[in-house]
């Protein structure tokens, strides 16, 4: 979903560029609640899978092709704001380095494949936890079904920036089909990543997942009964 450069009109790329720097001055502060000195190193690799997931490319459909947007699985491992920061910086480094996504669309790519994917794959990936068991098995399952959900919801708010600032000559009912039917096939795509690369950590170092605080917090608060107190 890497945006061009000429794609958006220059107000439209103007303001998605303020709303990518409100963003990511708001992600440095919030980030400061979320890491500490064991999870800011995880912040690091965070960053760096997601810039060699996206540059591999999977099968589609009609030669078409998708890869990982990332947005959720940073969310769920280190934390919303974080995961704005991890992966604006992938965005930055590929546009400039590997002209991945337009230099003037950057403020663009950002809000869609950053802002968008992180808050709706969070928010998603939280409402799941209100309602699924409370148990750390829960988490791959949620955050999958978070990051799929995320993918489509970054396509339909790339269609509502075309509506406003589209330059191409692209028909927008045909441009939404197209938009939601591929990246429905991309997100389920997102999903299964993020479930297995999730479930991986979860298997080995929970208490490094920020997405499982929650979980690991009530199993510690649980209160035993010890036998003793039992007898009396």
């Amino acid at each position: 979903m890497h945006v061009p450069d000429g794609f958006l009109d220059a107000p439209t790329s103007v303001g998605t560029g303020v709303v990518a720097a409100a963003a990511v001055g708001l992600a440095l502060r919030g980030a400061r609640r979320e890491l500490d000195d064991r999870t800011a190193p995880l912040a690091g690799l965070v960053a760096a899978f997601v810039f060699a997931t996206q540059m591999l490319n999977f099968p589609v459909a009609a030669g078409t092709t998708g890869h990982l947007m990332g947005g959720a699985i940073a969310a769920v491992l280190v934390g919303p704001w974080t995961g704005v920061l991890c992966t604006s910086v992938v965005f930055v480094v590929q546009a400039l380095l590997f002209a991945d996504g337009g230099i003037t669309a950057l403020g663009t790519n950002i809000v869609l494949m950053g802002v968008v994917t992180c808050a709706v794959g969070w928010g998603v990936f939280r409402l799941l936890q209100a309602v699924l068991p409370k148990r750390v098995s829960m988490v791959p399952l949620a955050a999958g079904i978070g990051a799929f959900a995320s993918v489509p919801a970054a396509a339909l708010v790339f269609v509502g920036l075309y509506a406003v600032g589209g330059v191409a000559p692209l028909p927008l009912d045909n441009l939404t089909t197209a938009m939601l039917g591929v990246h429905l096939l991309i997100g389920v795509g997102e999903g299964v990543i993020t479930f297995l690369a999730v479930g991986s950590i979860i298997a080995v170092r929970p208490d490094l997942v920020h997405g499982a605080r929650r979980v690991l917090a009530q199993r510690t608060l649980e209160v035993r009964t010890s036998p003793t107190a039992s007898a009396a």
